[in-house]
């Protein structure tokens, strides 16, 4: 649905020049939720307003739908634009109008009649949760209330795509949760293509397929979530998992970081190796966190004992990952 080839944004000017975006590849399927997750100044707002060529590309494809939206502008830049949503970290609602009217306004710029906005309207006020509240200002709205606002007006198009732009990091957490779970609900009703950004990781824990992680500009990782987070070395992971290190092992022992995935997750496996390979088993730290609606955990034990290798082996011929530290 989505793909970015060699994207670069660059401000300033040949003598003093600021690369906000350095070669950026990335695909977004149809129908999933595709999470870049960065710190403050690593692009990710640069890029997604490239998306729908708020931000002007330097170089770069950028493809939605199998449509060139860098080559467009004028009329068929709009009409393209009328295919990708966009929701915002602070909702950009019209003070001045209702939230019926809010999410009309791109329908009177779109053309319709005032009867047709009027039953869309009530459609979209009911799919976000806002039955009834239509008439409210937005001085009169929650945080939350005003975030589905804004989800309701990016879907008045019947958008193909949706841009989410920080959309919960002004909210507290239980609306976050509530937001994400509406924008979940979307997506699996809808089918629709969501691809947010976020600087919290459990934004991209919550509710992602795919993440990229965005550093200075560039991507340096990125794939599914719950596979990412299996892999002890993975940046997502030891995000997810934070170890502490410094553990010396026992003489004879070592100490290892295993990542448990899906129903290897829910199986007693280090109660298992004490009974099938007598050895012994500390647990140093560790967790166990449903990712992407997968369970997946990653503890940092001990082994000690005659048959600690054996027990190593058995654990990959499960297909569990193991690192010896």
């Amino acid at each position: 649905m989505i793909t970015i080839r060699d994207l670069t944004k660059v401000y300033g000017s040949r003598d003093a020049p600021i690369v906000a975006l350095d070669g950026i590849n990335l695909e977004v399927q149809p129908g999933e939720i595709f999470g870049v997750l960065g710190q403050s100044g690593a692009g990710k707002s640069t890029l997604i307003r490239c998306v729908n060529l708020l931000e002007k590309p330097t170089s770069g494809s950028i493809q939605v739908d199998g449509q060139e939206i860098t080559q467009l502008s004028g009329q068929d830049l709009r009409k393209a634009r009328q295919q990708i949503g966009m929701i915002f970290q602070h909702f950009n609602l019209l003070s001045s109008r209702t939230a019926a009217e809010n999410i009309a306004f791109p329908l009177e710029v779109m053309g319709y009649g005032r009867l047709q906005r009027k039953v869309v309207v009530e459609e979209l006020l009911s799919l976000v949760g806002l039955e009834g509240r239509g008439n409210a200002y937005p001085s009169q709205l929650s945080g939350g209330q005003k975030q589905r606002v804004g989800i309701a007006r990016a879907l008045a198009g019947d958008p193909k795509v949706l841009l989410s732009d920080e959309a919960t990091s002004a909210l507290d957490p239980q609306t976050t949760r509530s937001i994400l779970q509406l924008l979940k609900d979307l997506n699996q009703r809808m089918g629709l293509t969501i691809l947010l950004i976020t600087h919290e990781m459990g934004v991209v824990k919550q509710i992602c397929d795919r993440v990229a992680i965005l550093e200075a500009g560039r991507v340096i990782e990125q794939g599914r979530v719950s596979d990412l987070a299996s892999q002890p070395r993975s940046l997502l992971a030891q995000e997810f998992f934070p170890h502490r290190n410094g553990h010396q092992p026992q003489l004879g022992g070592v100490i290892a970081t295993i990542a448990l995935t899906g129903e290897t997750a829910r199986k007693p496996i280090f109660s298992h190796l004490v009974r099938q390979f007598d050895v012994d088993v500390s647990i140093l730290n560790g967790s166990i966190e449903t990712v992407s609606q997968q369970r997946v955990g990653q503890f940092q034990v001990e082994l000690s004992g005659s048959n600690v290798k054996s027990a190593l082996e058995y654990l990959r011929e499960l297909d569990v990952s193991v690192e010896v530290n």
